[in-house]
């Protein structure tokens, strides 16, 4: 093409190649439009108008709008959008920075206002070319101050992982990749288990460089936040990555991935008890969040484990010591109640953490007598809220800050301000069933010499044995029993929980169990009661380890 860029629009396909001077678009043909382009230019000086838009100023909008973008024509698409400045950087960016040297835009049938469209694209970096396919979206919307027909701009219409503030970038990347593996030497793939992808990405940008890896060639999604990872979309040049091992198992993780996937935004977590190393995490997200790690949820009456074992802790109860609970207990001013209002004449401590008894905990209160109390047993004893947990990735640390009055009275149930994830809640599960606290790893510290959280004291063993106890009466006659059932063996133990949140129709279920020297804790959002959807993830994970 001597130099020059020459793209065309044929039959409704846009096409778009890269020669010397950048994209050009130099025909439109089709639907009665005519050879130059005059109806993309009629779109453009779209009088002012008011009222819905119109399913034929939507068509002539988009058909405008990916013309331009299929000729490179930054300026003439962005002024198409209800977002100039955004749109214009984003288009130009598509062949200067994400190296797309050839794309074919095919519009697909319209809906309404909304033009879906595949893309055929190649990405060329230093002579190496792949192709790259997608298909995404845009809606035509009336301007807010021109009245004119708009693309409602969103980075998606550019590439539909695309969120906010992200860009796409080629070339070589800064992190060469890694071949992570489990603790037995099997490769972890995001291919076979696609709920660990944040997880590798988050291992290749850390230990990518420290590894001894070779950088190749990439497409990738450059994110928002200068400490989360890149998300490569295409590989150009393969690189040379370097092996990482983990302490996740191949297996649990497999049944992790299984468990997940039967339930819409849930996470679930396991650890080994006698030293914290991670086995498996998994999410089924739409977000693509790692709430396994990274969540901040009200855990429900999981927290219960850590109430239970303060209140052992400091005499105020004991497994076989009686514990009032009545249908309705009130502390600060606030009525707090068991689930269905039961009630348990007669029943002892161990029996009420069984049936998770909100109001035997509450009642509690007046004889702590510490509104420090709770917070300092998460800290002292289950190394929760000290902020430095380092797992190896990005991880978030529970938090039980100090409460008063009802405040108070809803943290001993694991409500008000407290904040957990799964991470968090199976290794309090794993903290009650070794008595000791051991933080929470998913490499090891020796890759980068990073400091590992410790707490300042163990659990006593009384309070241990009473817990462990408790737990499995919990796993065998109470809540979590059904749940816990085909879970064999005679070593383990559950709770399980419910957390109610604002404005949501159904409250988040979470359960956290062991067996033998495994926990694991999963929450489902908006999944009901505990045994009935975080309950079952937790078994399967825990049958397979």
């Amino acid at each position: 093409m001597n130099g020059a860029a020459k793209g065309a629009i044929i039959g409704g396909v846009f096409l778009a190649m890269l020669g010397g001077a950048g994209y050009g678009v130099y025909a439109l043909v089709g639907d009665g439009d005519d050879a130059d382009g005059k109806n993309a230019d009629t779109a453009v000086r779209a009088e002012k108008g008011s009222g819905p838009v119109t399913d034929k100023e939507a068509a002539q909008t988009a058909k405008a709008f990916l013309a331009a973008w299929a000729a490179g024509d930054a300026q003439a698409a962005a002024e198409l959008t209800n977002n100039v400045q955004a749109a214009q950087s984003a288009v130009a960016d598509y062949r200067a920075k994400a190296l797309v040297s050839k794309a074919v835009i095919t519009p697909g049938a319209q809906t309404g206002t909304t033009i879906p469209f595949g893309v055929a694209a190649e990405v060329t970096y230093e002579g190496a070319t792949k192709p790259l396919a997608y298909e995404s979206k845009l809606t035509v919307v009336r301007g807010l101050t021109s009245g004119k027909p708009l693309v409602d701009w969103q980075p998606s219409v550019i590439h539909p992982q695309l969120q906010k503030d992200e860009k796409l970038r080629a070339g070589a990347p800064a992190a060469p990749p890694v071949k992570a593996v489990d603790r037995n030497g099997e490769e972890l793939s995001a291919e076979k288990y696609p709920s660990l992808r944040p997880v590798l990405d988050q291992l290749r940008q850390t230990y990518g460089g420290k590894t001894g890896g070779k950088t190749g060639a990439e497409l990738w999604i450059e994110p928002a936040a200068q400490d989360a990872p890149k998300r490569t979309l295409l590989t150009l040049v393969q690189g040379e990555p370097s092996t990482l091992k983990t302490y996740l198992d191949a297996k649990v993780q497999a049944a992790a991935e299984k468990a997940v996937a039967k339930y819409p935004e849930s996470s679930v977590v396991a650890v080994q008890t006698g030293n914290g190393h991670v086995l498996a995490v998994a999410n089924n997200r739409k977000d693509g969040f790692n709430a396994a790690m990274e969540g901040r949820r009200a855990p429900g009456s999981t927290m219960k484990v850590v109430t239970a074992a303060m209140l052992i802790d400091r005499g105020k109860a004991a497994a076989d010591k009686p514990a009032e609970c009545t249908k309705e207990a009130s502390w600060g001013g606030r009525s707090f109640h068991n689930l269905n209002n039961f009630e348990l004449p007669g029943g002892n401590f161990a029996t009420s953490f069984a049936k998770s008894c909100n109001t035997a905990f509450i009642k509690q209160i007046d004889d702590v007598d510490d509104d420090a109390a709770l917070a300092k047993e998460a800290r002292e004893v289950f190394g929760l809220g000290l902020d430095n947990w380092k797992t190896g990735i990005r991880s978030t640390d529970g938090q039980v800050p100090e409460a008063k009055g009802a405040e108070a009275a809803a943290e001993y149930i694991g409500q008000g301000r407290i904040t957990m994830n799964p991470l968090n809640v199976a290794s309090f599960t794993a903290t009650a069933r070794s008595g000791v606290f051991h933080q929470p790893l998913l490499v090891p510290p020796e890759l980068d010499g990073r400091p590992i959280a410790q707490a300042a004291r163990q659990m006593k063993p009384s309070v241990q044995q009473q817990l462990v106890r408790m737990m499995r009466l919990t796993a065998t006659s109470g809540t979590a029993a059904q749940a816990m059932s085909s879970v064999g063996g005679s070593d383990k133990g559950a709770k399980t929980g419910s957390a109610e949140v604002d404005g949501a129709g159904s409250p988040d279920s979470w359960f956290t169990g062991y067996s033998g020297d495994v926990a694991a804790a999963a929450m489902v959002e908006a999944g009901g009661h505990g045994g009935d959807a975080a309950g079952p993830l937790v078994a399967a994970v825990l049958n397979a380890s």
